[in-house]
């Protein structure tokens, strides 16, 4: 039987300011289910919180000093946002667990009865990055891949450097070194969140981060096939 696969959808994929171009994403999200449940496979979705936990952490900040207490209002937006994929899923019929699991463990014991399970964070301090590395781990997977809003990671943030470059293959000390290993405050996003990149160090898994606009990307990768991201090596 083959190993589940793990991805980690950047909560800013759900764009909820395009709604055109969501209807499409969705969609082709949907074809990719379907693809992976057709083929007897197995895939774990740790899902982002995007522009609601942004929103709530920027509402409560100002009233909640403790930065745990500020994580547990991402938590619960990573979770709403896995809920919206869960339904849209299953209400194609989709082999997909009806809970969202809390925890990585018992997302990966999903997997003994379903095809597809949806999560979103799980405790503070946590990025879903470092969610979806660590179901990957409970999986015994070797991959992880990072869907987000941007194609590759870079040498420098390309937002302020015109000249960043970016990295097609790399390893993961090289990664050390450009995210670090310190926890991210609430509501902080990097292109692959320290804690995540830790993990995968400790446990031999690989990365890709790819642009999760393109769902054709993400089949591409969970395919084996060559796709345009970068590859971290572990």
């Amino acid at each position: 039987m083959r190993l589940p696969q793990v991805i980690a959808l950047g909560g800013s994929l759900l764009r909820p300011e395009e709604s055109e171009n969501r209807k499409i994403w969705f969609g082709k999200l949907r074809q990719l289910a379907v693809h992976i449940e057709g083929n007897s496979r197995k895939l774990g979705i740790v899902v982002g919180g995007g522009l609601p936990a942004r929103e709530g952490i920027e509402l409560a900040k100002n009233l909640v000093s403790d930065p745990d207490c500020l994580d547990e209002i991402g938590i619960a937006a990573t979770r709403l946002n896995a809920t919206i994929i869960q339904q849209i899923l299953l209400e194609i019929g989709c082999n997909v667990a009806p809970m969202i699991p809390h925890t990585t463990e018992g997302a990966a014991e999903y997997f003994t009865d379903y095809n597809i399970v949806i999560m979103g964070g799980t405790k503070p301090g946590h990025t879903t990055d470092a969610v979806a590395v660590s179901l990957a781990r409970d999986c015994s997977a070797t991959d992880c891949i990072i869907a987000t809003n941007v194609s590759h990671i870079y040498d420098t943030d390309p937002r302020t450097n015109e000249n960043a470059k970016p990295f097609f293959e790399m390893t993961i000390d090289q990664l050390v070194e450009i995210c670090g290993t310190e926890r991210l405050a609430p509501g902080q996003s990097a292109v692959v969140d320290p804690i995540a990149v830790s993990i995968a160090a400790k446990n031999n898994i690989n990365i890709a981060v790819l642009d999760g606009r393109e769902i054709d990307l993400i089949e591409h990768a969970l395919d084996g096939k060559g796709f345009e991201g970068t590859l971290v090596r572990s």
